[in-house]
């Protein structure tokens, strides 16, 4: 068929004619099939490779980095998180409450610094308190945390008792600010917070509401945690360790009314004693007027038994154990003799001694040179913590030991001794549990050493044992 006929009848039937150069028939050899580009395959499969590598070192990079910011042993947490807080939060009280509000924090979301090195907690340094076998025998203080907000944060620590407090009936604002005062060449602070609480009932929801949440998170109610049916501490909801709840007056407490002070501390442990291992009874704080005259023997005795009294009806099957917290600066034989004589009447289980200090002689013992700014820090009216407390605390130990055993008593009923003051390291701890201490507490030592004090406490022990 010649081409023109061709194109006619394409004509005819509306259909256009194909250009021959663009006419597969023209050029089979031509006819378009998709290329296959093998070097774009090569390269997005190293592309995808390239992709996952770096993610797996990314993902690699941020639990190593994790890992080592929430180790307590972690170089940061002793060289640069304390002295940086100090140098970017001036005021002592600032630093503390965010050092609070970030343990609180991080606690919340999981990135909270906890002990890692399970050996630290060997058998060579468990200890029999109050019939629980603590895990170790070192705790942190009352003070720093006064609102019972983070215990779960501070046993993560690796403490073997954490005490919370003091907890007064009502709120109350403590004394005006600025009261707390550093002085960091000796690793001192003086402090005049006036016992600032946000009140019993404030606490007792607060650590309520801890123990629900622990109790569905196991699988089981509230009674039979309550009840010992659970199978851990009452208070610190941990094997191994205990929770000590510190109680006091209020300031505007009549300091002369016996019975209004009783009051204060009946009501403190009315609310509390229900979530506590131990309740603390401070009488020894220098900052509430009137309260160091409460451990004069017969007033001491009688505030203490009703307190005993008052644990002794608390709706649990065991009740709380009852301390109170003593001066160290009512050293004297007979002072020291009424305190002894007013444990023993009341039925009190044991003694925490002691506190802060009112006295300034004999804290600079390597003869620093204090700045202009700390010498005025060091006369500053409050109660002085630090590492220059340790030979009293030490001395107090001992004397307290050995009053406390000369007094007749029954069968297992040896009253236990908690020790406070100066304590920063894993020698002086094992000092003060040598002298008759069952624990040994820290709180200046923790706020300049960093959250790895307690563990490295506990490694310094175990070495030396």
């Amino acid at each position: 068929m010649s081409a023109s006929l061709l194109r006619s009848r394409l004509a005819a039937t509306g259909l256009k004619s194909v250009p021959r150069s663009t006419c597969p028939s023209q050029n089979p050899l031509k006819t378009s099939v998709p290329r296959r580009y093998n070097s774009s395959s090569a390269g997005s499969s190293s592309s995808g490779f390239k992709v996952a590598a770096y993610s797996s070192a990314l993902a690699a990079a941020l639990y190593v980095s994790y890992y080592y910011a929430t180790d307590t042993r972690a170089f940061v947490h002793r060289y640069v998180v304390p002295p940086l807080l100090r140098t970017v939060v001036p005021d002592a009280e600032d630093a503390h409450h965010l050092g609070v509000s970030a343990l609180k924090l991080l606690y919340e979301v999981g990135l909270n610094p906890r002990e890692r090195d399970a050996t630290v907690d060997s058998p060579s340094l468990s200890a029999s308190v109050f019939e629980h076998q603590l895990a170790n025998p070192i705790g942190i203080s009352a003070g720093l945390d006064k609102d019972g907000e983070i215990p779960d944060a501070l046993f993560a620590l690796g403490a073997g008792v954490v005490e919370v407090g003091g907890c007064t009936p009502l709120p109350q604002e403590g004394n005006p600010k600025p009261r707390v005062f550093r002085v960091p060449i000796l690793d001192g602070m003086v402090n005049r917070y006036g016992l600032n609480s946000k009140g019993a009932d404030d606490m007792a929801i607060r650590l309520r509401d801890r123990l629900r949440r622990f109790a569905r998170s196991i699988g089981v109610t509230e009674e039979e945690i309550i009840s010992g049916e659970a199978g851990v501490p009452v208070g610190s909801l941990k094997p191994g360790r205990i929770l000590a709840v510190q109680i006091a007056k209020n300031k505007e407490t009549n300091e002369k009314d016996e019975q209004a002070i009783a009051a204060d501390y009946v009501y403190c442990t009315r609310r509390l004693a229900r979530y506590a291992d131990v309740l603390v009874v401070n009488v020894s704080s220098p900052n509430t007027p009137g309260l160091r005259d409460l451990q004069a023997t017969e007033p001491l005795t009688r505030l203490l038994a009703a307190v005993v009294d008052e644990a002794s009806q608390t709706d649990r099957k065991v009740r709380p154990k009852v301390m109170v917290k003593v001066s160290p600066d009512e050293d004297e034989d007979s002072q020291m003799e009424g305190i002894v004589q007013a444990v023993q009447k009341s039925g009190v289980d044991g003694i925490i001694v002691g506190n802060t200090t009112k006295r300034r002689t004999g804290l600079n013992p390597k003869g620093a040179k204090l700045s202009i700014r700390e010498q005025k820090a060091l006369m500053e009216t409050g109660g002085y913590s630090g590492p220059a407390m340790f030979d009293r605390t030490l001395d107090l130990v001992g004397r307290y030991r050995k009053l406390l055993d000369s007094q007749p008593v029954g069968k297992g009923e040896q009253k236990v001794l908690f020790a406070t003051g100066g304590i920063t390291n894993g020698e002086q701890a094992l000092k003060v549990l040598n002298a008759g201490a069952s624990v040994a507490m820290v709180y200046t030592g923790l706020v300049y050493g960093g959250v790895g004090t307690i563990t490295r406490m506990k490694k310094e022990m175990h070495e030396a044992l």
